[in-house]
């Protein structure tokens, strides 16, 4: 009783399975654990076949296992197999319900099962090219071709073909004078006096076109390093491309990415100088540069294994030499070619001409702006714009200029270089409201004191003409009372301070409080009752002076 229990569950297992059930649905549905089920299917997979052997004798010589796999010759099927709805009688395999009559899915082998999608595969291949989902797919499958299967079997059955089915690389290659390749490698240790050994880089450039080099050893992968070698690689090739395919060093990229990588501004400001386009690679993606990642192996395992330097102008030496007589000598072995004739036909006059002069140095940095409105470069002050106060901008400046651009890199301000200890403010960096009237001038001064009135012009204009440089003050004084009292009362205590010749401030601010009455000129009286007239006085001064004289 308890094989026949036994057989009964292996023969739901097989029936289940060949139904497309997975094992943990299998498992779920017969209270076994997953492993057991997985076991049983295994041990009933098909077997391999012989060469020419005949189909009917594997069948008599199966066991019993595999014998409830397949279906029965030319029969109903037994009571112990189930045979898939819609399968032909007498096939060796199951075909899916609905699939096309005399189709079968093929043998893939001991242990693998034919995906149920396997006699669409061609519509479905047709249908991703196109570019429609695993979801659209299943449904042109059940409303054109009558699928009956479920839609994960679908969506297996498309991954499986994007997994199995990779696509070859595609071999770029460049016209003469288009691109160039740079990366950098570890060089050999430099041996130094007191017997320790300090670490280098090699820098590597090959022309993508004729795959000419250029190689240099430096200590430090800096900006400023790496744009030497640059410069030094295009000045020994006598010309620029028009491309430089490189890495996401920290010397270049400051924030790598495939799309929009954002560059060292020093870097953008070399590629403007010498008219590059500079693109870095894909993020850990080496094969994007893979004529330099070679390139940069060859000089390592050829020009640099089992020596020792003991300088850097030693090792770039020996790079240079080696560059001469080897690396240019051979006959590549992609484009079978000797390189430095390739380059010296082909590739050197497509490179575009050199500037006149190397890229001029200069440093750069961020500073904060000051709550003076002013940066701080070498111990020096510059001004910038007022709306920039408490910004963070990006300075460049060398022996003679300063530059200060915003984030976005637009210049700013412009400044010569001064000597530590010095400010440099330009008045269109100073806000209005910080711009005193004595920094305006004595006429600017009198013309906003015109619009109060005339009175008022006569007042400052004696003030500044009786007090000077004081005045000038005393006439931004009468200014700021215009802003708590009205033109009018202004005019009118100016002008009584006038016919008073009161040229204080304080008698303005006085007479606005207490107005008082304007001075009044009184006539010269030449003759008068209660004035003698002036013989009389003459008479007097006669008498005086010549007592002795008759009356």
């Amino acid at each position: 009783m308890t094989n026949q229990l036994k057989m009964a569950k292996i023969d739901a297992i097989l029936a289940l399975h060949q139904r497309q059930w997975s094992i943990r649905r299998i498992a779920r549905e017969l209270g076994l654990h997953r492993d057991t089920v997985a076991r049983h299917i295994q041990a009933c997979q098909p077997q391999p076949k012989p060469i020419g052997a005949f189909l009917g004798s594997d069948r008599e010589a199966a066991d019993c296992d595999q014998a409830k796999q397949a279906t029965l010759e030319g029969g109903a099927p037994s009571s112990k197999q189930a045979t898939p709805e819609g399968a032909p009688i007498g096939s060796t395999q199951a075909t899916p319900a609905g699939a096309p009559i005399g189709s079968a899915a093929p043998e893939l082998g001991p242990g693998r099962q034919a995906s149920f999608c396997e006699p669409w595969r061609q519509v479905i291949l047709d249908k991703l090219q196109l570019g429609l989902t695993a979801q659209r797919i299943y449904q042109d499958l059940v409303s054109e071709h009558g699928f009956s299967g479920k839609y994960h079997s679908v969506r297996r059955f498309v991954r499986r073909l994007g997994r199995h089915q990779p696509l070859p690389f595609r071999r770029m290659e460049c016209e003469p004078g288009e691109e160039v390749q740079v990366d950098f490698g570890t060089g050999i240790p430099i041996r130094q006096p007191d017997g320790k050994r300090r670490r280098t880089h090699v820098f590597r450039m090959v022309l993508s076109h004729s795959r000419k080099g250029f190689s240099e050893v430096v200590y430090r992968q800096t900006t400023e390093e790496f744009l030497r070698c640059l410069e030094d690689a295009f000045w020994h090739f006598g010309g620029v491309p028009k491309t430089v395919v490189l890495d996401n060093l920290k010397a270049a990229v400051d924030k790598p990415d495939w799309f929009d990588p954002e560059l060292n501004p020093k870097l953008r400001a070399f590629a403007e100088y010498y008219g590059l386009a500079l693109l870095p690679t894909k993020p850990r993606t080496p094969r994007h540069k893979g004529k330099i990642e070679s390139g940069v192996g060859y000089v390592k395992g050829n020009a640099l294994k089992g020596h020792e330097f003991a300088s850097l102008h030693e090792q770039n030496r020996h790079l240079l030499d080696w560059e001469t007589t080897v690396a240019d000598q051979r006959i590549h072995g992609t484009i079978r070619q000797q390189v430095a004739k390739v380059f010296a036909e082909v590739e050197r006059p497509a490179l575009r001409a050199l500037p006149l002069e190397r890229f001029p140095c200069f440093h750069e940095g961020q500073r904060t702006v000051h709550r003076d409105g002013h940066v701080e470069v070498d111990k020096s002050y510059y001004s910038v714009p007022p709306e920039y106060l408490g910004w963070s901008v990006w300075v460049r400046w060398d022996a003679r200029v300063v530059r200060v651009f915003n984030q976005r890199w637009e210049q700013i301000a412009l400044h010569v270089k001064h000597e530590p200890g010095r400010f440099s403010t330009q008045r269109s960096h100073l806000a209005n409201e910080k711009i005193s009237g004595v920094e305006r001038g004595a006429v600017w001064l009198l013309t906003q004191v015109r619009r109060l009135g005339p009175q008022s012009s006569r007042w400052a204009e004696e003030v500044l003409q009786q007090r000077g440089i004081e005045g000038v003050r005393v006439v931004q004084g009468l200014l700021s009372l215009g802003k708590r009292h009205s033109a009018a009362a202004l005019e009118k205590a100016c002008g009584i301070a006038v016919s008073y010749r009161s040229y204080r401030l304080r008698t303005v601010r006085t007479l606005l409080q207490q107005p008082g009455a304007k001075q009044e000129e009184l006539p010269f009286l030449e003759e008068h009752p209660l004035i003698r007239p002036l013989a009389d006085y003459d008479q007097l001064v006669q008498q005086a002076l010549h007592p002795e004289a008759p009356p």
